[in-house]
């Protein structure tokens, strides 16, 4: 197989089932050994952009948005905590913890794409936010999440001060939204389908063994 399956990720840092369900993606990756004939890209989605630079505390945010009850909301986090468990990753859920605007996260994954670094910084910044109590809204804090994954920081400094760059991230985000995307996590395969939600790996994994079999033919 010659060509690359193109992977097209639509999520937002702040967004639990995005890593639970890119976990399951990359569990079907690895247990097909197509590490290196897939090519993902993340793409921008706030889940919340009108989100005050303040942010908003969790629970409230979710019983504003959702109406979700305090015991709706502790089943959840168990069930995410659970889930992130039995793929390797910590949720550590915390009274206090806040819902955060997301725009720079998403003008900093673009240049880190540009970098050949995406993947490291979404995965990073998961953590900063889900394990590491971290406010990835604030533009050190994204700076040193940036460096951690070998971005230099003036390069950072500068791609967060870029209007262009900014705008072509809402423009990215409109374009998605046009194309019937609406929720997140959705992972669309050689811009040609797609599927939403945090799918289980054997999903993941009967979807690449099909565009795999395509490839063959092709």
């Amino acid at each position: 197989m010659n060509k690359k399956i193109k992977l097209d990720i639509i999520s937002d840092v702040v967004c639990p089932w995005c890593v639970i369900g890119y976990r399951h993606l990359d569990a079907a990756i690895r247990e097909l050994n197509l590490q290196d004939k897939v090519e993902i890209e993340w793409q921008p989605f706030e889940l919340n952009p009108n989100m005050a630079i303040e942010g908003e505390d969790l629970r409230a945010h979710m019983a504003r948005k959702y109406g979700t009850s305090r015991k709706d909301s502790d089943r959840a986090r168990t069930e995410l905590t659970q889930r992130g468990e039995l793929y390797g990753f910590n949720f550590d859920y915390f009274d206090g913890m806040k819902m955060v605007n997301t725009l720079n996260a998403h003008i900093l994954l673009e240049l880190a794409h540009d970098l050949g670094k995406q993947t490291a910084l979404k995965m990073r910044l998961f953590s900063a936010y889900f394990t590491e109590h971290k406010d990835i809204s604030d533009s050190d804090v994204l700076i040193n999440e940036a460096k951690a994954v070998g971005i230099e920081p003036q390069q950072a400094r500068i791609a967060l001060a870029d209007d262009h760059l900014r705008q072509r991230i809402k423009s990215r985000q409109l374009e998605w939204q046009k194309m019937g995307i609406t929720a997140v996590p959705t992972v669309v395969f050689n811009r040609s389908s797609a599927v939403s939600g945090a799918q289980p790996q054997a999903t993941f994994k009967q979807i690449l063994l099909e565009l795999v079999a395509e490839n063959k033919t092709n």
